[in-house]
């Protein structure tokens, strides 16, 4: 279950929560994530997710997506949650495991779908798939690592149809 908050009045002509709902759906079967799960995301403006970035990372900048995930992963993608830790990890109120919260900036899906010459639907599902594969685990620290997750991203893309072209 995804819930989202869109806090700018910019439409990019997409249906925000049905295409974030497919990527994070996406991701999550890839993933075999054995949980029913919960994914917080904010749409935001570049203002927005600047004084997000200032505030939690101290980069005073504006950024394209910041992902804040609720479970830490000995080793990326394998849910294990032992019994004794679900509860700090599970939603009361709807019995989900919540995977944690995503933050996109509107300005920069249309900037960067302008500036890598590809959709606004592809750069949007990119951010999602992307900070999925974050709250999942996954980091892009090392070359072996950063090839892994744009490996995981082009496949899980690829098999909604959503390639640079569209």
């Amino acid at each position: 279950m995804i819930f989202l908050e869109n806090e700018t009045d910019i439409d990019l002509g997409l249906d925000y929560e049905e295409l974030a709902a497919q990527v994070v759906d996406a991701t999550l079967l890839e993933e075999k994530c054995p949980f029913e799960t919960e994914v917080n995301i904010l749409l935001t403006d570049n203002e927005g997710i600047h004084t997000i970035n200032r505030e939690t990372r101290d980069i005073d900048r504006p950024t394209d997506v910041l992902s804040f995930p609720n479970l830490f992963f000995e080793t990326p993608g394998l849910f294990d949650i032992s019994d004794e830790d679900e509860f700090d990890y599970t939603n009361p109120e709807t019995g989900l495991v919540i995977l944690g919260e995503i933050i996109i900036s509107l300005e920069k899906v249309r900037e960067q779908a302008e500036e890598f010459g590809h959709s606004l639907k592809r750069e949007y599902g990119f951010l999602i798939a992307h900070s999925m594969l974050h709250l999942c685990g996954y980091d892009h620290m090392t070359p072996k690592e950063a090839g892994e997750m744009e490996e995981k991203q082009s496949l899980i893309l690829d098999r909604l149809g959503i390639t640079r072209e569209v």
